[in-house]
């Protein structure tokens, strides 16, 4: 996410109340996640343990929870939570905006587009030419649309993260301040929904078709062309590559890629990367053919632990 104009080191740490190292006017042009950070974010850190991976990152700003080592041209935001201290960020530069209308006098619409009863049309959305938005829909604010685009009733795009620090009086929401872009000709089915990123972009590729009651999460990445079943749940963060097949009740873990033109049978559990041009099976994952050779030899083995028996 970046912000409306640049900001200097010394007026985000006046916005957090917190200490800094660097100079007052370094540039301060965003913040993002690790995975999405660009020289200009900020990105936060609480735990030693990815300490050094926040700090050899991408981001020229590090929100951290100990005054370390700063490496060179970066600065710090010395914090004593920087979770929170992220969420007040975002919320200062991406605050919430209500919308008591159904469709927000921000929000733009192309031509040839019909919104059928009851849809909901956030602030700041845009939605391009020729689409068409079925009765019940929610676009939640700063959503982009493309060309022909067909979205099935009930479905709901750009809902929170499920992001959350567990503490010890509950959990506590990292707050959403991404945004859905859906590409030109994307069909999306009924009872759908897509999570906004954090601070960047879900994004579903051009001319993807999305069957009923599929759920993606936050920052994931869909490719082009790709096709996926009902029930399927795509983690956060997770990369599709272009022409994936993901058939019915598939679930992945968080961060996985899956290659291009890559093939998921149903029910699979997707729990690590796969390379694409493949056909995969089962839970944990394994190339078909291998796994329903598995299942086939294990189908023989009472037949030959009873001619063990009778040796």
């Amino acid at each position: 996410m970046k912000f409306p104009k640049p900001q200097t080191l010394k007026h985000i740490a006046s916005i957090l109340n917190c200490s800094f190292v660097g100079s007052n006017d370094f540039p301060v042009l965003g913040m993002n996640e690790i995975h999405v950070v660009t020289p200009g974010d900020i990105v936060f850190v609480d735990h030693p343990k990815y300490y050094d991976k926040a700090l050899n990152s991408a981001a020229t700003i590090v929100l951290i929870n100990k005054k370390v080592d700063c490496p060179e041209g970066k600065a710090l935001l010395i914090s004593d939570d920087p979770f929170r201290d992220f969420n007040i960020l975002t919320a200062h530069f991406k605050p919430f905006v209500p919308s008591s209308v159904g469709i927000d006098a921000s929000a733009k619409i192309g031509q040839g587009t019909q919104l059928q009863p009851q849809v909901f049309v956030g602030p700041n959305v845009q939605i391009g030419n020729q689409c068409l938005i079925h009765a019940n829909v929610t676009i939640l604010g700063d959503t982009i649309i493309g060309d022909r685009v067909v979205i099935g009733s009930g479905t709901v795009i750009g809902g929170d993260a499920f992001y959350y620090k567990n503490r010890p009086d509950g959990f506590d929401q990292l707050l959403s301040g991404g945004r859905v872009v859906i590409e030109n000709d994307v069909h999306i089915g009924t009872g759908c929904t897509i999570d906004r990123g954090v601070t960047g972009d879900t994004t579903i590729g051009a001319g993807s078709k999305l069957d009923n009651q599929i759920q993606v999460g936050h920052d994931t990445i869909i490719g082009k062309k790709c096709l996926i079943a009902s029930q399927t749940g795509i983690a956060g963060c997770c990369v599709l590559e272009d022409e994936v097949t993901l058939w019915g009740q598939v679930g992945t873990n968080s961060g996985i890629t899956i290659g291009a033109k890559a093939v998921i049978m149903g029910q699979t559990g997707v729990t690590k990367s796969v390379a694409g041009g493949k056909t995969y099976f089962g839970t944990p994952i394994q190339e078909s053919r291998t796994k329903l050779k598995e299942m086939a030899a294990l189908r023989q083995l009472p037949n030959l632990l009873q001619k063990w028996k009778e040796k």
